[in-house]
């Protein structure tokens, strides 16, 4: 026993790591960065509504669309939604107990109360693309797609789910704050108010408002955050499923879908498209690659070409598919990721485009590439003489060079 040595302590210098890992400044660091981005998080959902133009791009987008679609199939509704429809309202009703869905049309199996959903959709439809009381408007569009969609469940494919997903979406967001009646209700409210000072309000009025501001910021941009994520799932996820098949794989899978009957439009361009087994092959990879990488490329420039080419894509189902809705649904959502600027920058480019449009390219009796040069000289007086009119300057002798007059310092 006393022969036993105490062993001593470990220098810190041999555990250097431990030290750093008591090393308070590394902590506070730590803290300091998640503080920074949680403040940054509140920011953007507190400061200011973010993607006002996108969102007014959705609804004049999905209230087309629907709007077009509800008059497409007029000459059929009957027999889809109607009280003549295969799928009855009874039947509706065992599904809806089983599924927990609804529709505000089997609550009657009358004609005339059919026929005034269908007006009443049509109405909304076209109310809603063009903003007219949106904030009412978007809760009852949500409710017509909702009604339609479930009543005839069975012959919804992606593009009705995907619509049917924003128009809930919608709800939470200040689509009409941009390209709308109401904006321009509001600005004319707001020029016919011109300089008049705001009522004075109570502390507790200003508070109150405030925070109904406050909300409403809030709750739009989580509406916007969830329509990004809502796209990005749904590429990421179809690039994710389209890996897992042996067609998409050898790049046959566009190849067995042109020859499909049921998305054959135009047979013949089908079967042209077919006859170029090269294009069909780097489209089916090109398809992969974009819909995997899309949550990737959202944060920088790389977005602009990738929005592009699924614009072509979609282009291309619509057309060679024969799936519109679908096509319009998926370009529609797109529009979410383009920046507000790109947005504010159209109405400009579109003036400076009808302005060249009607100046055209030189003013009539002028010659091509010759520039206004204004008069020199005093103003004229209205009303004045020709005489005393200013004299436009001489054309100038460019042969002849000019002498600089001297001055009277050396």
């Amino acid at each position: 026993m006393g022969s036993e040595q105490i062993p001593e302590p470990p220098s810190t210098a041999a555990t250097p790591h431990r030290a750093a890992a008591h090393d308070p400044s590394i902590a506070d660091t730590v803290h300091r960065w998640l503080r920074d981005r949680i403040g940054d998080l509140w920011a953007l959902l507190t400061d200011r509504p973010i993607s006002l133009y996108a969102a007014s791009v959705l609804r004049i987008g999905y209230g087309l669309l629907y709007l077009v679609f509800l008059l497409r199939e007029f000459p059929h509704r009957d027999e889809i939604w109607g009280p003549g429809s295969p799928w009855t309202p009874a039947l509706a009703q065992q599904l809806f107990d089983q599924t927990g869905w609804n529709s505000i049309l089997i609550l009657s199996d009358s004609r005339a109360y059919f026929e005034l959903c269908y007006v009443t959709a049509l109405v909304t439809s076209a109310l809603f693309m063009l903003g007219w009381r949106t904030r009412a408007m978007s809760v009852l569009f949500a409710v017509v797609v909702t009604s339609f969609h479930a009543r005839s469940i069975f012959m919804t494919d992606g593009g009705d789910n995907l619509i049917l997903l924003m128009s809930l979406y919608l709800v939470l967001t200040a689509c009409g704050r941009r390209w709308s009646l109401d904006a321009r209700r509001d600005r004319l409210k707001a020029a016919r108010a011109g300089s008049a000072p705001e009522p004075a309000r109570s502390f507790r009025a200003q508070q109150l408002l405030d925070a109904r501001t406050t909300l409403i910021t809030v709750v739009h941009n989580c509406g916007i955050l969830v329509i990004g994520a809502q796209v990005c799932f749904l590429y990421g996820s179809a690039g994710l499923y389209k890996i897992q098949g042996p067609t998409w794989g050898g790049g046959t899978a566009l190849h067995y879908a042109l020859n499909l009957e049921l998305f054959q439009p135009w047979p013949a361009l089908s079967h042209l498209v077919d006859e170029y087994p090269l294009v069909i092959a780097i489209a089916s990879y090109l398809t992969v690659l974009l819909q995997v990488a899309f949550p990737f490329v959202l944060f920088g420039r790389l977005k602009y070409p990738v929005l592009t080419v699924l614009l072509g894509m979609h282009l291309g189902i619509a057309v060679l598919l024969g799936l519109p809705v679908f096509s319009g649904a998926m370009i529609v959502a797109d529009a979410v990721f383009l920046p507000d600027r790109f947005y504010a920058f159209l109405p400009r480019l579109w003036r400076r485009a009808a302005r060249r449009t009607e100046t055209g390219p030189s003013a009539p009796g002028r010659a091509t590439g010759s520039g206004f040069v204004p008069l020199q000289g005093r103003p004229a007086r209205p009303g004045a003489p020709a005489s005393e009119q200013p004299a436009a300057p001489a054309q100038q002798d460019t042969t002849t060079p000019k002498v600089r007059p001297r001055s009277g310092r050396a």
